[in-house]
């Protein structure tokens, strides 16, 4: 391998909820409450909030596997919750997230701007997601009718594992055709994404204001004071760093200059490592 291979990026793999569009990752939230609302069960947005990045029938597992959650729901149902149970819910849940999406699809400031950035230096565009291919196919197209096409897209329910599980990402690596893994960097907004790239070997940068650890839309974030948006600031980086972050930005609009510095570190000799 030569010394250049080894000390230039490659790809940028990016998640989309809360780190391409859908600022403060907003589409799931209403129909995770919703749905659980429909089977008689009350959850709370922070509860929705919790498992968020993970593929949505693990979610949905997750949520109802929480004991205030499963108190709830044996209550109600007489029985405790279960696959089957899930498997209900989820078949339920995509047409409503995938109705959500719709209307949470605007682009994240910046987004089409530092992807075309990425581009310009040569780095191929991957994409991973949470979400399923039914309700990709919603999101998928509106965002190729805003101009964002990335190379690839691997779904939830694609591979025999999601996240924090590194397949996702090995396809990435195989239908990009890049290697090796820290020629790659993961952008996410939630711990289980920035897992899933660590576990793969890449470089992890966590998106800390547009996503779902802040979990606040566009306008309810512009309208907190400066000193409130900071200590909500340092709380969400708090968080991501300890998901293994390599680097804490607020959205990908401050992309470039991370991959700047990755750069400058391989050319050094440095690695991801965990």
């Amino acid at each position: 391998m030569s010394a250049t291979h080894s000390s230039r990026l490659q790809a940028v793999v990016f998640d989309w909820a809360g780190t391409i569009l859908d600022f403060g990752s907003c589409a799931p939230m209403g129909a995770f409450v919703k749905l659980f609302e429909q089977f008689g069960i009350e959850i709370t947005i922070a509860e929705a909030r919790g498992p968020m990045g993970m593929a949505k029938w693990d979610h949905i597992k997750a949520l109802g596997s929480q004991p205030r959650i499963a108190a709830q729901w044996e209550a109600k149902h007489g029985h405790a919750f279960n696959d089957a149970d899930v498997d209900r819910l989820y078949e339920v849940f995509t047409p409503m997230n995938a109705a959500s999406a719709r209307d949470h699809a605007d682009f994240i400031p910046g987004a089409l701007d530092a992807v075309a950035a990425a581009r310009a230096r040569g780095m191929k565009i991957g994409s991973t997601t949470g979400y399923n291919r039914p309700i990709m196919e919603v999101v998928a197209a509106i965002a190729a009718q805003g101009g964002y096409v990335p190379d690839n897209l691997v779904c939830a329910g694609d591979l025999a594992a999601g996240r924090p599980s590194p397949l996702m990402m090995y396809r990435c690596f195989a239908d990009l055709g890049v290697w090796p893994a820290h020629a790659v960097v993961k952008v996410d907004d939630t711990g289980v994404g920035l897992e899933e790239g660590l576990n793969a070997g890449t470089w992890a940068v966590g998106l800390a204001v547009s996503g779902n650890v802040m979990g606040l839309t566009l306008a309810e974030w512009q309208a907190l004071g400066a000193d409130e948006q900071q200590a909500r600031r340092e709380q969400a980086t708090e968080q991501l760093k300890a998901a293994g972050a390599h680097y804490v930005i607020d959205s990908v609009a401050e992309l470039m200059p991370v991959l700047d510095d990755i750069e400058r570190r391989l050319a050094a000799g440095e690695r991801p490592g965990r």
